[in-house]
């Protein structure tokens, strides 16, 4: 969360919004369950952009034409989990 709180890119404050808004719905699950929730044993175990839906607009454009303009929107995602236990099983085979 740090890092995306001091990052330059103008994404950013939203892809953190939305990272908030993922942490918070992971304390009300844990809250309806009644399992305990430590919100430093998440991690971001996935997170990607989809494309959502353009919005068409028109400009007019020389001699009577008009220029389309396509407004593109996106969906964000971003899937938190707890840190998997660590296995003393003594290696792998």
């Amino acid at each position: 969360m740090s890092v995306l709180r001091f990052a330059p890119q103008a994404a950013s404050e939203q892809v953190l919004k939305v990272l908030e808004s993922a942490i918070a719905n992971a304390r009300v699950k844990a809250d309806k369950t009644a399992e305990r929730f430590d919100e430093r044993e998440l991690f971001v175990s996935a997170a990607f952009v989809d494309e959502g839906p353009t919005m068409k607009r028109f400009r007019p454009r020389a001699q009577g034409r008009a220029g389309r303009i396509n407004k593109r929107t996106s969906h964000i995602t971003v899937v938190v989990a707890p840190k998997p236990a660590k296995t003393t099983n003594g290696g792998t085979r």
